[in-house]
């Protein structure tokens, strides 16, 4: 494995994270019988859309030398860390999903699933703050951890909800 790991790569991950993240969502919302926890779901996968074109605006704004700059990582503790994150627990950062979501899971289910995405995802970006230089970007992607952790605590808050 590289002991280098570049911004692009870093934000390219994080891009399909949050795409699967609308994906599922988008899916819970359509299969939701609970028409409140439908529209609850909607608006996740509206929430997740934005994180997502914020990180597509963060990888247009790479200047060449940013994207070909690497991070130092010598023992690839970085880079280990950030692509056991992506791939671990939770849905983001999977190839999709539909690979986790069946359609058949209860309510109390489907917010255990997104809770867990959301814990994985906080997890993640609070690792790629830790890497980049860019006051400015390391601000963007702290209020995005923020607003991970804003859904979070809806889902949990949702679970409390429930008997």
């Amino acid at each position: 494995m590289s002991d280098r790991f570049t911004a692009l790569e870093v934000l390219e991950i994080a891009i399909q994270m949050e795409q699967n993240g609308v994906k599922f969502y988008t899916l819970a919302a359509e299969r939701c019988d609970d028409k409140a926890m439908g529209q609850f779901m909607s608006q996740l996968a509206e929430m997740e859309k934005s994180h997502a074109a914020d990180f597509e605006q963060m990888k247009k704004d790479l200047t060449s030398a940013q994207d070909n700059g690497n991070i130092y990582d010598p023992d690839a503790e970085m880079s280990y860390y950030l692509k056991a994150i992506a791939a671990g627990a939770g849905w983001e950062g999977k190839a999709g999903p539909g690979v986790e979501f069946t359609g058949n899971e209860t309510p109390k289910e489907i917010l255990q699933m997104a809770l867990a995405a959301e814990k994985n995802a906080i997890e993640y970006y609070t690792g790629i703050k830790e890497m980049v230089t860019s006051e400015d970007v390391r601000k963007k992607i702290g209020n995005i951890i923020r607003e991970e952790m804003g859904h979070a605590g809806r889902l949990q808050k949702e679970l409390g909800n429930m008997v």
